[in-house]
């Protein structure tokens, strides 16, 4: 073999190499052979990851939130097993009704401190 055919071999590499990365573009792009499926605009999202704690190297808990209502689902390397279904969501942090302030803690608490003469130090 010359040089020209070893030449053309590579520039016909790199050509075939150019269309596979110019197709992978154009599928990434348009989303091709991807099922991406309908996606709700305008509304609150149904379905949410709540928490992730990995159990080992191969399997974590996973709970799900659908539609107010959590999920516990374990996920391992070769299977998936639904732990505990229909778990209600807890009820929201309930805030204190007053809500005090760093600057009304300081006055109220140097309002109860005993004075001291001004003219004793010790």
């Amino acid at each position: 073999m010359d040089l020209g055919n070893y030449l053309r071999f590579v520039l016909a590499l790199l050509f075939v190499l150019g269309l596979i990365g110019l197709l992978a573009a154009v599928v990434r792009r348009y989303g091709l052979g991807m099922n991406q499926g309908q996606v709700r605009k305008g509304t609150e999202r149904r379905l949410s990851l709540v928490e992730v704690l990995p159990i080992d190297a191969k399997r974590r808990a996973v709970l799900i939130r659908r539609d107010g209502v959590e999920h516990l689902v374990l996920l391992g390397a070769e299977s998936d097993t639904v732990v505990e279904t229909h778990i209600s969501t807890p009820p929201p942090a309930s805030e204190p009704e007053t809500q005090t302030n760093f600057a009304e803690v300081l006055d109220s608490a140097q309002a109860k401190e005993p004075k001291s003469p001004s003219g004793a130090n010790s």
